[in-house]
């Protein structure tokens, strides 16, 4: 796993409940804040700190200690304005990665222009994955990078007694084989060895570009 992060998570209501979960799953320590006392009573049996208290109040993130906290997620409900605060707020304390939920595109603006990098529409990134989903069967995930990049399964058929090396996808496709898992085999082998003799039946993980993994044939 990468290094050990702590993440501050605003706002416990589905998004950064959801959020805040997943992250303390992965093994990351995560410090929650909410004003509604029954959010925070549910997040207390999850999260190691949790904090009920005001995001537009500045002393009370500085009392926190947010400023000290490298990565902070801001996700509350659809208040705008209270959202901007907390950015605001945030902004001025000097926290490192700010990353802050919208509610719309003129919600996206007035965050730019304040000086936030990271702005977050949950649903349009949620509606993309279905999207993908839908149209690529196998596709295991939707990277947003700028260009379309695909997480995607291709089961072996063709390929039958291949060796990786063999199958030169990288230069010929531009497509990376990030895992692989045998026929019959429980779990998945990370960054397999090119020497890797495939058979009919195994699974890839293949990452690469939208349109090229749609052409590719296993």
């Amino acid at each position: 796993m990468a290094k050990r992060i702590e993440v501050g998570v605003i706002g416990l209501g589905k998004f950064g409940f959801a959020l805040a979960e997943t992250l303390k799953e992965i093994g990351h320590d995560v410090i929650g804040i909410d004003g509604n006392m029954e959010k925070v009573r549910r997040a207390k049996t999850l999260l190691n700190q949790v904090y009920q208290a005001d995001g537009t109040d500045r002393i009370a993130l500085e009392q926190i200690g947010l400023k000290d906290i490298e990565n902070v997620v801001v996700s509350i409900g659809n208040s705008m304005g209270n959202s901007i605060l907390v950015a605001m707020n945030l902004l001025e304390l000097g926290v490192p990665n700010l990353w802050v939920k919208a509610i719309s595109e003129e919600h996206e603006r007035v965050l730019k222009r304040l000086g936030v990098d990271n702005v977050i529409f949950p649903e349009q990134f949620m509606a993309r994955q279905l999207a993908h989903r839908l149209a690529f069967p196998g596709l295991l995930d939707y990277l947003p990078l700028g260009s379309g990049v695909m997480l995607s399964e291709a089961e072996v058929d063709r390929w039958d007694g291949k060796t990786i090396r063999e199958l030169a996808l990288p230069s010929m496709h531009s497509i990376q084989i990030v895992a692989l898992k045998k026929a019959g085999s429980p779990s998945f082998s990370f960054v397999p060895q090119a020497t890797e003799k495939l058979s009919k039946g195994d699974i890839l993980v293949l990452l690469g570009d939208t349109k090229n993994l749609s052409d590719l044939e296993s």
